[in-house]
């Protein structure tokens, strides 16, 4: 995985004068590059940042536009890949999105790593060592784009089978976010916005994760849902006792329209069982 301040201008530009020549488009798009960054500290304040424009380098986290120039940047090393001819030679093959990429071999994975950080030192571009690893498959799993890619066991059979699930940390961070959105300090919103807000969040990382086994993962987030919602109900109301005798599950999804995460309500394909 490389990283977003690592891309530089120069060579980025370059590439995209080859494929665009309205210079007023070439002009937005450096301005864009160029553009201070608003960051948020450790201490919740806002700080502007000219780091990109000083060092010539990177684009912007969270614009529209990094993605799209990544993989333009990136294009150069996979044509780099196969015109050296590491793609016959290692039978591997690349996937990316953005500034994130999995290189899948048959064969010696060391030496395609140390050709591909070869490549990389060419187009200057920084390697991102701590998400940086071999993987020998399937004995070992590895994450890309927010799944884990592994071995997975059949309920039925107990036969073992290579699949992708959502990723434990990515079901970490969706129960984070319910449980931020759930805090005492939101207890003035009315229960149908807070629901309504809730109900977005879930279904739109439903969404995106709907490969794979995702039973266990969807039990997982809305039962964090509805323990959420609950405590947040009681607070709100200031009920006392046992919230669950009060908002049980039934209350919650068939009163208050709260979502139960099942692939048959979400309206997507299955591309997985």
């Amino acid at each position: 995985m490389l990283s977003f301040d690592s891309i530089p201008h120069a060579e980025l530009l370059k590439s995209v004068t080859r494929r665009i020549s309205d210079r007023y488009v070439l002009r937005l798009i450096k301005m864009w590059l160029l553009a201070p960054v608003e960051e948020v500290d450790r201490r919740g304040r806002k700080c502007r940042t000219t780091r990109n424009k000083d060092l010539g380098r990177g684009t912007p986290q969270g614009a529209p536009v990094s993605p799209l120039l990544s993989n333009l940047y990136m294009r150069r090393f996979i044509l780099g890949w196969k015109l050296l001819g590491h793609e016959q030679r290692f039978q591997a093959k690349i996937v990316n999105y953005a500034d994130d990429f999995v290189i899948c071999c048959r064969r010696n994975a060391d030496a395609a790593m140390d050709a591909m950080r070869t490549i990389m030192r060419k187009l200057k571009l920084t390697i991102n060592e701590e998400k940086t690893h071999v993987c020998r498959a399937p004995d070992e799993s590895f994450d890309f784009l927010g799944y884990t890619f592994g071995t997975c066991y059949s309920r039925r059979n107990g036969w073992r089978y290579i699949t992708e699930r959502p990723s434990k940390k990515k079901i970490q961070a969706i129960c984070r976010r319910i449980s931020e959105l759930t805090n005492r300090r939101w207890c003035w919103r009315d229960v149908d916005e807070q629901v309504g807000q809730l109900n977005q969040i879930m279904v739109g990382w439903a969404r995106y994760f709907c490969h794979g086994p995702i039973t266990q993962p969807y039990r997982t987030v809305s039962e964090h849902a509805c323990r959420r919602l609950r405590r947040w109900l009681r607070q709100k109301h200031k009920v006392q006792g046992r919230a669950c005798s009060c908002y049980p599950n039934e209350y919650l999804h068939e009163k208050l329209g709260l979502v139960q995460l099942r692939l048959s309500d979400l309206n997507v394909p299955r591309a997985n069982a």
